[in-house]
């Protein structure tokens, strides 16, 4: 069944309620590759539970459903589907442990043309269970290669993201996954089989298992933190990017950040074959860790 905008953008998402603990936050951290030097105490911080830290990327996987993509209303190829952008935007910190609601509502959808794709666009508010208090809102696009030909534009289109700056980096760092990246990372809820699955992948024109998008902003979120907050979590207050290419686990992500103000653009590409895998890379900073600047 091929997409129908109208039915598409009507599909009803529960509400998600997910109470997560500290292992889980840990867990996380682990799943983007937080803790493979053990002596650095910045990233001991999000995986012992002394003083317990949270990635600000985690609110891409709390209160979050995937089942949504197979409903027969979407008409979506999800075998066929790739992840195409993602932000996230903060407004109060994460809780090393909690309960939370997330509300996932498709808002758009954007024609390629017949045999070119389609993108589709959802937003997922996050909000405390028991207050009912906005924590995060993650803003999803995801290109759906089989689904084009339904023709023109359909609901919200989020705003674009800008381009990394045409100069060198100020900053840059090189983080390396470990072959079971994908395994661990999808512990954290996205059970995608594209993604453990050696024929899955095949179906869909890879020769293994990718890593998820998701795994990779993480990473880069890392570098964020390691590069230019100080390994402080509430420094972040938005954080954003487009997934350009795959990447394999076990490759090295080479991440090259610019410095404009509060703002950070980066980017990051695969060490070992200079792939740019994930591009215009957008994020804000809290300048003094207040939730008010």
């Amino acid at each position: 069944m091929a997409i129908i905008p109208q039915r598409a953008l009507a599909v009803d998402i529960p509400e998600l309620v997910q109470a997560y603990s500290e292992r889980d936050t840990i867990l996380y951290a682990l799943g983007i590759g937080i803790g493979h030097d053990t002596t650095d105490l910045g990233q001991v911080g999000f995986v012992y539970e002394k003083g317990l830290k949270v990635v600000p990327t985690m609110a891409v996987v709390l209160g979050e459903t995937m089942g949504w993509v197979h409903d027969p209303g979407l008409g979506m190829d999800v075998v066929q589907s790739l992840h195409g952008e993602e932000r996230v935007i903060l407004h109060r910190p994460l809780a090393p442990e909690g309960r939370v609601a997330g509300q996932t509502q498709v808002i758009g959808l954007a024609d390629k043309g017949a045999g070119r794709g389609a993108l589709v666009h959802s937003r997922k508010e996050l909000r405390d269970a028991g207050t009912g208090a906005l924590i995060a809102t993650t803003l999803r696009t995801a290109f759906a290669r089989a689904d084009g030909g339904f023709g023109g534009v359909h609901g919200e289109t989020p705003a674009p993201l800008p381009p990394v700056p045409g100069r060198a980096p100020d900053l840059t760092c090189e983080l390396p996954t470990v072959p079971q990246a994908a395994l661990i990372y999808r512990l954290s809820g996205d059970r995608i089989p594209l993604h453990a699955d050696p024929a899955v992948a095949r179906a869909a024109g890879f020769d293994r298992p990718i890593l998820h998008g998701l795994c990779s902003l993480g990473i880069a979120c890392h570098a964020i933190l390691r590069l230019v907050c100080d390994y402080d979590p509430v420094r972040i207050a938005e954080i954003g990017c487009r997934f350009s290419a795959p990447v394999f686990p076990g490759e090295t992500l080479r991440v090259e950040l610019w410095r404009d103000g509060r703002a950070v653009h980066f980017r990051a590409l695969v060490a070992e074959r200079g792939v740019v895998a994930v591009t215009n890379g957008h994020a804000v900073l809290r300048m003094h860790g207040g939730w008010n600047d």
